[in-house]
């Protein structure tokens, strides 16, 4: 029996915030651009699982698309720990060389009370085999996506930061008996 899984990666949809700033799980989504969203959802399969990061603005994606996630802690971004909900600015300013010092490694460095992107690989590599079989669409961020590629491509996680991964793109991944395909990457 395979156990082929059929990954349809989204990432949600703009954040209805200001830029510059690391949102928190409460930040909701712009869901303003009606033409994306009909893209997105004509590309999914009629029949699959679907799963959503817990965050506000995923599910909000995920409703949008005429989607009934099911919430999965384990998909969620990265935790930035106290930095959340701040001004990529305002750190600047108040660390001043140490935050361009995080920035120079940035999968291995962790916030102040947070994780570093390997705990995030870490953590979604453990939740992928206990998704189901078949069409499995993940309504995600950005940082969740990287993660995945970065588990399927065997790919060190510095390398996996340097995907673009837009607002309402499609990432389609297969995991399959043999190993990994990568289908398709951030198309709008």
């Amino acid at each position: 029996m395979s156990a082929e899984q059929r990954f349809w990666l989204i990432r949600h949809a703009p954040v209805a915030r200001p830029h510059g700033i690391i949102h928190d799980a409460d930040a909701p989504a712009d869901l303003s651009n009606s033409t994306a969203l009909a893209v997105v959802r004509e590309r999914l399969p009629k029949a699959l699982a679907v799963f959503a990061s817990p965050a506000r603005r995923t599910m909000e994606t995920a409703t949008a698309l005429g989607l009934t996630p099911t919430p999965e802690p384990r998909l969620r971004e990265q935790n930035f720990g106290v930095w959340t909900g701040r001004r990529h600015t305002e750190i600047e300013a108040e660390l001043g060389p140490a935050y361009a010092d995080f920035w120079r490694r940035p999968a291995t460095n962790r916030p102040p009370g947070g994780e570093s992107f390997d705990d995030q690989i870490a953590r979604v590599r453990d939740c992928l085999p206990a998704l189901p079989t078949g069409d499995v669409a993940l309504v995600i961020h950005s940082g969740t996506i990287r993660a995945i590629l970065a588990i399927a491509l065997d790919l060190p996680a510095e390398n996996a930061l340097r995907f673009v991964i837009d607002p309402l793109s499609l990432t389609q991944i297969d995991r399959l008996d043999q190993g990994w395909r990568v289908r398709t990457v951030n198309v709008t």
